[in-house]
């Protein structure tokens, strides 16, 4: 049976969710224009003032919001609250220039933490569970809205944060944990960790596991559910937006429930900016319509997924997102070919390698090279040379046949990539373009 932590809200009628999506975003509209210059002159400039916002369906009337704009704002220029009434910063894990910082207000940690209760709740949390929180604390969201969430719903928290892999096998195996939160490689890696150590899934007592912050495939799922014997469940957020617990799986696992009550959800065509209809594939924008300190108006996530209003076996209300299939900006365009990592390890673990892989792009003579390294699997590992070959022929063939673009494919041995505790580095780019 489906289990809600608010359902008077999660399996609320359309109507009465679109109605409180209008008060909200009529009142955040008009807090904005009226708190934040950075807002007021956007909006200005774009024509639109927030009379002309009456409900949701004048949405799209309203300017985008872009990463460029959060670095040209930094570090106050957005703040939507007077700084005494903020309690906390989280930050994201960017690796180019100015790192996004986002501001809370008691009042945005509180609804950030319920949000990740639903999805722990979703995830067949209770009271009686033990959640293990695997994801980084500090800056990085992850750690502090799973933790927040867990003791919402009452779990026994235990915040582990990332690294020290046998401590956490410990924890796992001694306190009996029961949900286990943390980015997708890293449970891949505690799986793999734990089948060296002779442990099989009926000896995990691990139930379920909530899987973010970076993009998976249903192959890479499909494994780690085998491995720890549990149901795997993904999380959507982004710091700009408050963290995890944007969007979450629900026992469907065919897409995340978006929580409708805090975040409004577009789909755009990311070259001109135009509102797709319904069911297209395109980027994500996403508005949230009660954040304080931090209101994020038309934000273009860069992340590339459809929406479904397609009614849900769990009794949720909430639209639905499509796991991205990756991002309008970590999309790799090779000799003009789009390519996402998750393509690539859908091929591979489909022939049985496992996730464990770097793409390698480079530019020689004014071409793109393009290498995959795969760590083969230790019953796959040999020294004999035609063997090898015989299969990076076969994996070359699979990623030409999913891509369209021929790689280069490399086999190396088990455990010389190089393993990630936080977010895999996929992508090692030597383009200077």
């Amino acid at each position: 049976m489906e289990n809600y932590y608010q359902p008077e809200i999660e399996c609320a009628p359309r109507e009465e969710i679109e109605k409180l999506q209008s008060e909200r975003l009529v009142a955040q509209v008009k807090r904005v224009y009226e708190n934040v210059p950075y807002y007021k002159k956007k909006m200005d400039d774009h024509g639109v003032t927030p009379d002309d916002i009456k409900g949701i369906e004048d949405l799209h009337k309203l300017p985008f919001l872009s990463k460029a704009d959060l670095r040209d704002a930094y570090p106050y220029g957005l703040l939507g609250k007077p700084l005494k009434e903020c309690v906390r910063i989280q930050s994201t894990s960017g690796t180019t220039g100015k790192r996004v910082v986002a501001f809370y207000t008691q009042h945005d940690v509180d609804l950030w933490e319920e949000c990740c209760a639903r999805a722990i709740v979703a995830a067949g949390g209770s009271d009686e569970s033990v959640c293990q929180v695997s994801y980084g604390y500090g800056l990085f969201t992850g750690g502090p809205g799973l933790n927040g969430g867990s003791h919402k719903v009452g779990c026994l928290t235990v915040p582990t944060s990332s690294g020290n892999t046998d401590r956490q096998i410990m924890f796992i195996q001694d306190l009996s944990a029961t949900i286990l939160c943390c980015t997708p490689s890293y449970a891949a890696y505690l799986g793999e960790r734990m089948k060296e150590m002779g442990l099989t899934p009926d000896q995990i007592p691990l139930k379920s596991g909530i899987f973010g912050a970076e993009a998976w495939s249903e192959e890479m799922r499909q494994d780690i559910q085998k491995t720890l014997g549990i149901k795997a469940y993904d999380i959507y957020g982004l710091t700009e937006l408050s963290g995890p617990g944007v969007a979450f799986e629900c026992s469907a696992q065919s897409g995340m429930h978006i929580n409708e009550d805090h975040f409004i959800a577009e789909i755009i065509d990311p070259d001109t900016g135009e509102v797709l209809p319904e069911g297209s594939t395109g980027e994500l924008v996403f508005t949230a319509i009660d954040k304080e300190a931090f209101p994020m108006i038309r934000y273009r996530t860069r992340d590339i997924c459809s929406l479904s209003r397609e009614k849900c076996p769990c009794g949720r209300t909430h639209v639905k997102m499509s796991k991205p299939k990756g991002r309008s900006d970590d999309m790799l365009i090779i000799r003009g070919v789009n390519v996402f990592p998750s393509q690539i390890e859908t091929v591979l673990l489909n022939q049985g390698y496992t996730s464990n892989y770097q793409i390698v792009v480079g530019r020689e003579n004014n071409t793109d090279t393009f290498e995959v390294r795969v760590e083969m699997t230790p019953e796959m590992f040999t020294d004999n040379v035609g063997q090898i070959q015989e299969l990076q022929k076969k994996l070359a063939a699979g990623l030409l046949s999913m891509l369209g673009i021929k790689a280069k494919v490399s086999l190396v041995a088990p455990k010389t990539i190089e393993r990630s505790e936080g977010k895999a580095v996929r992508v090692i780019d030597t383009r200077k373009i």
